[in-house]
C-alpha cells in the first residue's frame, strides 16, 4: 500500500479524542497503537485483541509517527557536562 493510502487511515478530529490522531472509524489513537507497540505487544496480538484492527492500520500509525518526528525541529536544552 502506498504512503497516502496509509495516512487516509489516520484522522483528525476534534470531536473525537480530543483532536488526537486516530485510526479512521475506530476511538483508537496512534500514541496508544504506538505505546501497545513499545510494551512489547505483537501485531498479531493487536488483531486478535482489536478485531476490526488491520495491519495496515498498524503500519499508518508507524508511518504517521516516523513523518511527525521527521517534520519536528530539534533544539537542545543544555551542553552535555
Amino acid at each position: 500500500m502506498d504512503r497516502e493510502k496509509l495516512l487516509e487511515r489516520i484522522v483528525l478530529n476534534p470531536k473525537i479524542m480530543a483532536g488526537k490522531p486516530i485510526i479512521k472509524g475506530t476511538r483508537l489513537s496512534v500514541q496508544y497503537i504506538l505505546s501497545l507497540l513499545a510494551n512489547g505487544y505483537t501485531v498479531d496480538e493487536l488483531l486478535e485483541e482489536y478485531k476490526g484492527l488491520k495491519k495496515e492500520d498498524i503500519t499508518a500509525c508507524l508511518l504517521y509517527a516516523s513523518e511527525t518526528i521527521e517534520n519536528t525541529t530539534y533544539m537542545p536544552l543544555a551542553e552535555a557536562v
